[in-house]
């Protein structure tokens, strides 16, 4: 019987739209707040408040700018967030039983 036990989740990156923006940024480097929103199919708003979440848990780092006259906000993934969106993979893997 495979261990289910679901109190490693990391709860932080569980969230749909924060496990999007994770395997986003995991995948892409980084991202600019537009390119997310649209990838994902999320409101502003909402985008914002998860983006805060994963920053203020040290998941991501948010740069803003300027791109010429418009604001412009970057997104990256920082080496401990890295570090945690593996450890999650790792965490449902080993909870489901598969091997990535």
């Amino acid at each position: 019987m495979r261990n289910f036990d679901v109190s490693h989740v990391d709860e932080i990156i569980h969230g749909r739209v924060r496990l999007g923006v994770m395997a986003y940024l995991s995948a892409q480097g980084r991202a600019d707040f537009t390119e997310l929103r649209d990838a994902l199919c999320s409101a502003e708003g909402a985008l914002s408040i998860h983006l805060r979440k994963l920053e203020d848990a040290g998941y991501v780092k948010i740069e803003k700018g300027f791109k010429g006259r418009r604001p412009r906000t970057r997104v990256a993934l920082t080496a401990a967030g890295r570090a945690a969106y593996q450890d999650y993979l790792r965490t449902l893997s080993d909870m489901l039983g598969a091997k990535f």
